[in-house]
């Protein structure tokens, strides 16, 4: 049994216009130990999926429209608020986007840190003081004696995004899920926090839900990838043959639109066409298919059928694919700098 099953899930929120559905059918399953990403554009749906595994969508105006999700065989969605307080922090923690927002601008950082390890560990302000120390020297930040009794407000934002890490390990959670955890880190101290992430899975067995841009920490760090559009998986394989061999367009899209430094560095990157389209009123049928550029080489009746007939998620050899034409199995151009090669653990 998987440690996380993600089941048709079905987010939506209440606005002006109508309903919005950010999140609309995502299947999604992750075992321990095993890393899985989540990679997208800006609005695909990542966060939202990842927040509703520990119900943090705020409602109103988000609610749930259907869908389950099951850790360790518990329906998430239906726990009582006392067993949902248990789960969060000491089995499941996240690593939010915004350090800015996440921390309480009132307390100290020791004030925040030693809660969670009273709470959940029960230790007295001593022994919890000397684990937050030894956290905050983990994740590299400077004279943490002086960064402990900071408030947030004092602290540059990469720090603040320290701290968030840091907490969310504390407890050696199960399962973390990491919303763009490396976003306001130079490049050294990116590197030391993969590495932590990846100890704490070679210790403990730690499923990591990483949601991330970056397709060469996905190539770096995932053993499985999903790739969403418009808040729907388009795409789900192992990260070697994705970056091999993408099936979907949209996924050979997003790797042909890296930088490639051996095309120099005044070279025309490729683009995605077009927009996405609204999530108040989607498209009938494949919500791709305006910015395609593999359905400009199709016949008529494909064409339509691209446009009319909603493509389910179904498996295609080795790849879970949501297109009715997928691509043969060919490297998108210029990508081959970031395969996985060697990493032994896809």
């Amino acid at each position: 049994m998987a440690l996380l099953e993600i089941d048709r899930l079905q987010i939506g929120f209440d606005t002006e216009a109508g309903l919005l559905r950010a999140v609309d059918g995502v299947s999604l399953t992750l075992q321990a130990g095993q890393t899985l990403g989540l990679v997208g554009e800006s609005g695909c749906g990542k966060s939202v999926t990842a927040a509703s595994v520990l119900r943090l969508v705020p409602s109103p105006p988000g609610r749930l429209l259907g869908g389950e999700i099951r850790f360790d065989g518990r329906d998430i969605l239906r726990l009582p608020a006392a067993a949902l307080q248990q789960l969060r922090g000491r089995e499941v923690a996240m690593i939010f986007q915004d350090p800015m927002t996440s921390l309480n601008p009132v307390f100290t950082i020791e004030r925040q840190l030693g809660e969670v390890l009273a709470l959940r560990f029960g230790l007295d302000r001593r022994a919890a003081r000397a684990r937050a120390l030894e956290m905050l020297r983990t994740v590299g930040i400077a004279e943490p004696e002086a960064r402990l009794v900071a408030y947030p407000h004092e602290l540059s934002g990469g720090m603040k995004q320290r701290v968030m890490i840091a907490m969310a390990l504390l407890c050696e959670p199960r399962l973390l899920i990491a919303d763009e955890p490396s976003t306001a880190l130079d490049v050294t101290v990116q590197a030391q926090i993969l590495h932590l992430m990846r100890e704490l899975q070679r210790r403990h067995g730690t499923a990591l839900l990483f949601i991330t841009h970056d397709m060469g920490v996905v190539a770096e760090m995932c053993d499985q990838v999903a790739v969403m559009y418009a808040g729907r998986v388009v795409e789900r394989r192992a990260v070697a043959e994705l970056f091999e061999s993408p099936r979907h367009p949209y996924t050979r899209g997003l790797l042909a639109s890296m930088p490639r430094h051996a095309a120099g560095p005044k070279a025309e990157l490729p683009t995605i066409e077009g927009t996405v389209p609204s999530l108040l009123a989607p498209p009938p049928g494949c919500r791709f298919a305006e910015r395609c550029a593999h359905r400009a080489g199709l016949d008529a009746a494909a064409r339509q059928r691209c446009e009319h007939e909603d493509p389910a998620l179904v498996a295609d050899g080795e790849a879970w694919v949501a297109c009715h034409f997928p691509l043969p199995g060919q490297a998108a151009p210029g990508v081959s700098h970031v395969a996985p090669a060697g990493k032994g653990r896809a």
